[in-house]
């Protein structure tokens, strides 16, 4: 794994997933899955086999986050970006047509569950990288060159949805 950036909030986040699974769940499911095993048959105990899978899906994502936090660094917000879109910042576009996106610059893997944030490798990220509101970009999209204006940075929480 090459090294994975994370905003300050992604990585608490995970952080408390990781902590959640290790601490809560994983014995809760353990539990159940010992209880099964101890009625005798398990060719056709259902509870055994439901939790005994829920268990490796557990394991897997402990051994995912583990293994991320290895190469993790929490990049946090430092006053000198402001004014300037770079990674855990709010951006919010327009384009000619009057239509607006606005979207925050993060990770790979906190992306997910979120459709207002975007990759820090997308295209569009990668194209407001390092620009100021009023700056002008282009986005090559597979329906042709796509030109927006940035109309506001922000950096700091947003609910968002």
């Amino acid at each position: 794994m090459n090294r994975k950036l994370l905003t300050a909030e992604g990585y608490q986040r995970l952080q408390d997933e990781l902590n959640d699974l290790v601490r809560k769940e994983r014995p809760e499911i353990t539990k159940i899955v010992s209880w099964a095993a101890s009625l005798g048959d398990r060719s056709e105990n259902a509870d055994y086999h439901y939790n005994k899978r829920k268990l490796r899906e557990i394991d897997r994502r402990i051994r995912f986050l583990t293994k991320l936090f290895e190469v993790a660094h929490k990049v946090e917000y430092n006053p000198e970006q402001d004014g300037k879109a770079y990674f855990g910042a709010w951006v919010e576009l327009e384009n000619d047509h009057g239509e607006s996106i606005k979207f925050r610059i993060v990770g790979d893997e906190e992306i997910y569950g979120r459709r207002d944030y975007i990759s820090l490798q997308s295209p569009m990220a990668k194209a407001c990288l390092g620009k100021m509101v009023d700056d002008d970009i282009q986005v090559n999209t597979p329906h042709g060159l796509k030109h927006w204006y940035i109309i506001n940075i922000e950096y700091g929480l947003h609910d968002g949805g």
